[in-house]
């Protein structure tokens, strides 16, 4: 526990909005099921666009600074952290749920503690590219940069949807950027759905006591459409990606023929930047065509690299988790960029079990890149839905990370699609300033 004496203290809610730290309490990681000391080099100061959450029902776990022993801070809520995008957790808030705590919603949970008048978080920074710093968004140019949109594609049913929705309701990232016209351009296609992701965030059950974070798309737009505003995207942005496969939709991939389309038409009248598509890669031969069409990454998100795992989370229709290996496959084989979109869940993510699993999937796909995302979802909630009651052996997020860049040094880390810049030039230098 010598450790311990640099620790930060653990903080927690009075219920009121005011949130204090516990100065006879240091802050300790959760692991899976398990609350466990936190190394002292794994905390950082919370980054800018950070912020922090109560979490009612819960009492936050704690190592006593006297006596050594865990025990649970009775003073207040427990206290967890949003860390911005560009940075992975390594432990979960650390807290015992009473009988009628409310399920939290889909956020990230990421411990956090107090020392030196700092807010403290165990995490890294993994992705160096700065297109969604707060400091970056100025909501007067956001606001003109939308208003300009909607005066200039009036008729466009999906610059509607980004700008109005996604922009200004929402304040969606990629459709700031967007607005702002720089970066990655995001194209949402797809109204329906082919998984039943346990953490959807554009459509959950009316039974579930949680909501979704946004409305999903209730349109198909046309191939006509997507093009209209991409290709001036492509033409002028710093840097352009149009990225089909977004938040506020379901499976672009059910909407292939027009993607197909809208990529032939796109390629006709710019070769410019980089087209890209985020998906669960559930139709390999429709991203064949996609290739042929001139896709030229693609982005898989997946909970695990283990099929068991990954379909008690995604409860797929119709498709299995070897479609999404061979989905990888088939983008490698045409000479474009493979990316998993990884959800990182502490004490699951980097158990030995999913560490071997992710090894053959790396070596099986010849993957280029892992996003490591922080998983948005109540940890209780997620190990209960998927039946997990052990997760098994752990070596610790910052460990996993060392061995897998240990292993497969041509490997890219990241948080964000890299531009065909980054892609064809100098990887780690190349940023969307």
């Amino acid at each position: 526990m010598q450790n311990s004496l640099q620790s930060p203290f653990l903080l927690y809610s009075d219920g009121q909005g005011n949130i204090f730290e516990d100065t006879s309490l240091y802050t300790v990681g959760r692991s899976g099921w398990d609350a466990i000391p936190i190394p002292v080099d794994e905390w950082i100061v919370l980054p800018e666009g950070g912020q922090l959450y109560e979490l009612p029902g819960r009492r936050g776990i704690g190592i006593d600074v006297q006596t050594g022993e865990m025990r649970l801070c009775e003073k207040g809520w427990a206290v967890a952290a949003f860390i911005p995008p560009a940075h992975t957790g390594f432990y979960l808030s650390a807290y015992e749920t009473l009988p009628d705590a409310p399920t939290l919603p889909l956020f990230c949970y990421t411990a956090a503690g107090w020392r030196d008048d700092q807010i403290f978080v165990p995490a890294v920074r993994i992705e160096k590219d700065i297109r969604q710093e707060c400091a970056g968004y100025d909501a007067g140019l956001i606001d003109a940069g939308a208003h300009q949109l909607l005066a200039t594609y009036p008729h466009n049913r999906l610059v509607k949807h980004l700008m109005e929705n996604c922009c200004m309701t929402y304040t969606c990232p990629a459709a700031r950027n967007l607005a702002l016209g720089r970066w990655e351009c995001p194209v949402p296609v797809s109204p329906a759905c082919n998984a039943n992701c346990i953490g959807c965030i554009s459509f959950q059950p009316e039974e579930e006591n949680i909501v979704s974070t946004q409305d999903r798309l209730t349109f198909k737009p046309s191939p006509e459409e997507i093009v209209e505003f991409t290709v001036p995207h492509l033409e002028t942005a710093p840097f352009p990606i149009v990225s089909f496969g977004q938040g506020c939709e379901g499976e672009p991939l059910l909407m292939w023929e027009t993607i197909r389309d809208a990529i032939i038409e796109i390629r006709k009248h710019t070769s410019k930047g980089s087209i890209n598509i985020n998906t669960n890669g559930s139709k390999p031969d429709a991203v064949k065509a996609l290739c042929e069409a001139g896709l030229n990454s693609i982005r898989v998100s997946t909970n695990s690299a283990r099929e068991n795992i990954y379909t008690a989370y995604y409860r797929p229709n119709n498709y299995q988790f070897k479609d999404i290996v061979e989905s990888l496959k088939v983008v490698k084989g045409y000479g474009g960029w493979t990316s998993i979109n990884y959800f990182v869940f502490p004490g699951m993510t980097d158990s030995v079990e999913e560490y071997e699993a992710l090894r053959s999937l790396i070596h099986e796909t010849g993957l280029n890149m892992i996003q490591w995302r922080n998983f948005n979802i109540d940890p209780d909630w997620y190990l209960g839905k998927i039946n997990v009651h052990d997760t098994g052996e752990c070596m610790g997020m910052k460990q996993m990370m060392e061995l897998i860049r240990e292993e497969f040094p041509d490997l890219k880390f990241g948080y964000f699609n890299p531009s065909m810049e980054r892609i064809k030039g100098n990887y780690e230098t190349d940023f969307a300033h």
